[in-house]
């Protein structure tokens, strides 16, 4: 009886071991391809970061340099907004009745001085690093 029992016990453990093998092989297998990937990864990432970075700050330089763009557009339009002002005062003095020769000039003058300081604040701010470079 010992011995049925002890030759059953060692059917099931060559069973055990039959199916444990292949098991083993495959596990070896998947450890030695994570191994390789691990190393890949540690030789590709560093530059990809690297990449991701100088991304990162083009686009940050991209963004101040619109904001640069925006704020210039910004007192060009307000510039040219006073000169159409100025250009409507003279236009309803010179409409109007009730204005003198005297009143007309001085008028088409401020209008002339709003223009041309308008204008050298351009020509001043031609000089500076704009959105163009």
């Amino acid at each position: 009886m010992i011995e049925i029992a002890a030759l059953v016990v060692a059917v099931a453990f060559a069973v055990l071991v039959g199916y444990l093998v292949p098991v083993l092989m495959q596990v070896r297998k998947t450890v030695a391809e994570s191994e390789q990937l691990l190393a890949k990864m540690n030789a590709d990432l560093p530059p990809l970061v690297g990449e991701l970075r100088a991304i990162s700050q083009n686009l940050n330089n991209l963004t101040d340099q619109a904001r640069d763009g925006v704020e210039h557009a910004a007192v060009l339009l307000h510039a040219v907004g006073e000169v159409g002002e100025s250009v409507q005062q003279v236009h309803n003095v010179v409409r109007g009745s009730s204005g003198t020769l005297l009143t007309n000039v001085a008028s088409v003058v401020a209008g002339f001085k709003a223009a041309t300081h308008v204008m050298r604040e351009r020509y001043r701010k031609e000089g500076e690093p704009h959105n163009g470079g």
